[in-house]
C-alpha cells in the first residue's frame, strides 16, 4: 500500500512516525514539556496522512474515521486547560471518538469477528468485564460513565475485525491503551512502571493502524471495477450496439 500513496500522504505519515517516536521517548525521559507538546501533534498529522492518501468520495468509513481523529485530537488538548475537570473531558472527548469509529465502522459488521468468528467474540465481552469489575469498587460516581465508554470502545474494536486486519489488530490495541489508563485511575493497587510510555506507545499505534487499515480498504474500493463495467464491456453489450449504430441514426431501441 505504501507505494500507492502519494507524496504529501508519505511526508504527513512520516511526520506522525517522528513526532509519535518523539513523544513516546519524552514518556519514557519523563520530559513532561515535550511529551505533552508533541500529544497535541500526533492526532492531526495521521488525520493529514488519512485525508491525503484518500479521495473523494471516500464515504463514510473514511470520514468517520476522520472526525474520530478530530475528537481524539481534542481529548489530547483540551484535558491540559481543564484543570479539574480534566479528566472527565478527556473521557468525554474520546468517547465521541469512539462513537465515530462505531459509525464509521458498523457496516463493515458483517465482515467482523460477530458474524465469522463469533467466538473471538468472548474475548473481547471478557475484556470489558473484567476492566470494569477491577475498576468498579473505585470508580464511585463514575462508574456508569467508565462502563459506557468501556462498552462503546469494546464496539468500536470488535467492529474493527470488520474494516481489514490490520484495523482489527489497531482495535485491540487501542483498547489495551485505554484499559491501561482505567486501571491506572481507578486500581489502587496497579503499578505498571513506565505507564505514561506504554500508553502513548498502544495510543499511537493503535490509531495508525485503525488509519491504515481504513486507507487500505478505501484503496482496494477504488481499485474494484465499477458495477456493470464488465457487462458493458462484453461483445453485444449495449455500449458495443451503439458503437455500430451509423452516425445520425438512433436505433428504435433507445428511444
Amino acid at each position: 500500500m505504501g507505494r500507492e500513496l502519494s507524496t504529501a500522504a508519505r511526508c504527513w505519515a512520516a511526520g506522525f512516525v517522528v513526532v509519535a517516536l518523539v513523544q513516546v521517548t519524552a514518556e519514557l525521559l519523563h520530559a513532561d514539556e515535550v511529551a505533552q507538546v508533541t500529544q497535541w501533534l500526533v492526532m492531526p498529522l495521521l488525520a493529514a496522512a488519512v485525508a491525503t492518501a484518500t479521495r473523494w468520495p471516500r464515504g463514510r468509513r473514511v470520514a468517520g474515521t476522520l472526525v474520530a481523529l478530530g475528537f481524539s485530537w481534542l481529548g489530547d488538548l483540551l484535558p491540559s486547560f481543564a484543570g479539574s475537570s480534566a479528566f472527565l473531558t478527556m473521557v468525554g472527548c474520546f468517547l465521541l471518538a469512539q462513537v465515530a469509529y462505531v459509525v464509521a465502522f458498523a457496516p463493515d459488521v458483517r465482515r467482523s469477528v460477530v458474524h465469522r468468528r463469533p467466538a473471538a467474540l468472548a474475548g473481547y465481552v471478557a475484556v470489558l468485564v473484567v476492566l470494569v469489575a477491577l475498576c468498579a469498587p473505585h470508580a464511585g460516581a463514575l462508574l456508569v460513565p467508565v462502563a459506557v465508554y468501556g462498552g462503546v470502545l469494546t464496539a468500536m474494536a470488535v467492529l474493527s475485525t470488520g474494516v481489514s486486519r490490520i484495523a482489527g489488530i489497531g482495535g485491540a490495541v487501542f483498547l489495551v491503551s485505554d484499559s491501561l489508563i482505567a486501571l491506572e485511575a481507578f486500581v489502587p493497587a496497579w503499578d505498571l512502571p513506565a505507564n505514561g510510555f506504554w500508553v502513548m506507545s498502544t495510543y499511537c499505534l493503535g490509531q495508525a493502524l485503525l488509519a491504515a487499515g481504513v486507507v487500505g480498504r478505501n484503496a482496494g474500493e477504488r481499485r474494484a471495477p465499477r458495477p456493470g463495467a464488465e457487462r458493458s464491456a462484453r461483445p453485444g453489450g449495449l455500449d458495443n450496439v451503439v458503437a455500430f449504430v451509423p452516425r445520425g441514426r438512433t436505433p428504435l431501441a433507445l428511444h
